[in-house]
C-alpha cells in the first residue's frame, strides 16, 4: 500500500509509491541539449546584454568588456520594473498595484556548457557571494519586501537561454508559497517553542535515511515529504533565517554541498533539468527569523505535474526519498 506523508512546515499532502517505487532507469524525462547560436551572455558578447549592474572581474578591466568571473546585468524582458510607485489600489473586490520591483540576472561564469558541477570549488564560492552582495544591495530599496533567488537550468525547468544563469527578483510583497511556509514554521514554533528546521535537522541526522551529504555546515537530504522524485533539500545546520548572513566559514562549505550533491545527481541523470530555489525570510518588515531558517530546495525535472496535482495540491511522488537519498548517497 502507498503511503500518505504530510508535510509539518505547509500541511500539503504528498502520496509516495512505496510498493512499486521507480528505479532511476525507469524515468523518461526530457533530455537537455544545446541548441547552439549566438548568445548574449557568453565571455566577449557583453554588448548584447543591458549594462552590467555589478560584477566580480579582474582589476583591470572595465564594466560591460571580457575580463569577468561573475556577472549581473538587469533581465532584458523583466517581469516587474524598478522605476515607478507602487500605488496599491482597488478595482472593485479585486486588489492591484503598478508592477514595481527588480529583475536581475547573475550570470555565473563566462563558459556556455559549464554548469555548477563542472566548476571549481572557488567559482561556486563567488557566484554564491554575489547572490549576497546582490541581495544586500536590494535591500536598501524599502519597496521591496521579499527577495527571491532561483536558477531554471534546461528547457524542461523554464530555461529559455542555456548559459547558465541565476535570476534574482525583488518583490514589493511575500509571495504565497513563502508565506505558506513562513506561517507553517510560526505555528510550529508558537506550539513547541522550537524551530521546525532545526527539528527537521535532528530527525534527520538521526535517522540517517534520507541523508545524502554532510559537512560541517551543512547537511543535503530528501524530504521526507518530498513532492517529486529525488527533491533534495539543502540547510545550513545554524539557525539563520536570512540566506544573506551567511558567514564566512559556511560560504566554502555551501559551495561544496551544493557542487557535490549536483555531481551525484547528474551521475544518475546525467542531461536532466532542474530548478533550485533559495527561501530566505522577508526583508524590510517585522518578522521574526526566530521560528524561520533559510534553505536552498532543488527540483530535478524528472516528471511532469498533471490533473490529479493541479485539481488536488496532492503530489504523487514515484520514489519515496529513503530510495532516493540511497541512489544518490552511492552514485
Amino acid at each position: 500500500m502507498s503511503e500518505l506523508r504530510r508535510d509539518p512546515i505547509g500541511g500539503r499532502w504528498v502520496i509516495v509509491n512505496t510498493d512499486h517505487p521507480s528505479k532511476p532507469e525507469e524515468f523518461e524525462y526530457e533530455p537537455r541539449t544545446f541548441r547552439g547560436g549566438t548568445c548574449p551572455f557568453c565571455y566577449g558578447n557583453e554588448a548584447m546584454t543591458p549594462p552590467e549592474i555589478e560584477a566580480i572581474r579582474d582589476p583591470h578591466t572595465s564594466p560591460n568588456t571580457p575580463g569577468w568571473q561573475v556577472r549581473v546585468v538587469p533581465n532584458k524582458f523583466p517581469a516587474l520594473q524598478i522605476e515607478g510607485e507602487l500605488d496599491r489600489r482597488g478595482s472593485g473586490m479585486y486588489d492591484m498595484s503598478n508592477g514595481v520591483g527588480a529583475h536581475e540576472v547573475l550570470l555565473e561564469t563566462p563558459y556556455h556548457q559549464k554548469d555548477i558541477y563542472d566548476l571549481s570549488g572557488e567559482e561556486v564560492e563567488k557566484f554564491l557571494s554575489m547572490y549576497c552582495r546582490r541581495t544586500v544591495d536590494l535591500i536598501k530599496d524599502k519597496r521591496f519586501k521579499y527577495i527571491m533567488i532561483f536558477k531554471n537550468y534546461g528547457a524542461a525547468a523554464g530555461a529559455s537561454l542555456e548559459h547558465p544563469h541565476t535570476q534574482i527578483v525583488a518583490l514589493p510583497m511575500v509571495p504565497k508559497n513563502a508565506m505558506e511556509e513562513i506561517r507553517g514554521a510560526h505555528h510550529y514554533f508558537n506550539y513547541r517553542e522550537r524551530c521546525l528546521f532545526c527539528d527537521m535537522i535532528r530527525q534527520e541526522k538521526e535517522e540517517k535515511k534520507r541523508i545524502i551529504l554532510e559537512n560541517k555546515y551543512f547537511l543535503s537530504f530528501c524530504p521526507f515529504v518530498s513532492r517529486f522524485p529525488f527533491e533534495i533539500c539543502i540547510i545550513p545546520k545554524k539557525h539563520n533565517g536570512f540566506f544573506y548572513e551567511i558567514s564566512a566559514e559556511e560560504l566554502p562549505a555551501l559551495a561544496v554541498i551544493l557542487k557535490d550533491t549536483i555531481i551525484k545527481l547528474k551521475k544518475i541523470f546525467p542531461n536532466a533539468s532542474y530548478n533550485f530555489i533559495i527561501h530566505s525570510s522577508p526583508i524590510n518588515g517585522d518578522s521574526d527569523t526566530e521560528y524561520y531558517h533559510w534553505h536552498i530546495e532543488f527540483m530535478p525535472k524528472l516528471t511532469r505535474v498533471a490533473g490529479f496535482e493541479w485539481g488536488s495540491g496532492v503530489y504523487v511522488v514515484a520514489t519515496p526519498p529513503e530510495l532516493s537519498a540511497k541512489f544518490l548517497r552511492e552514485a
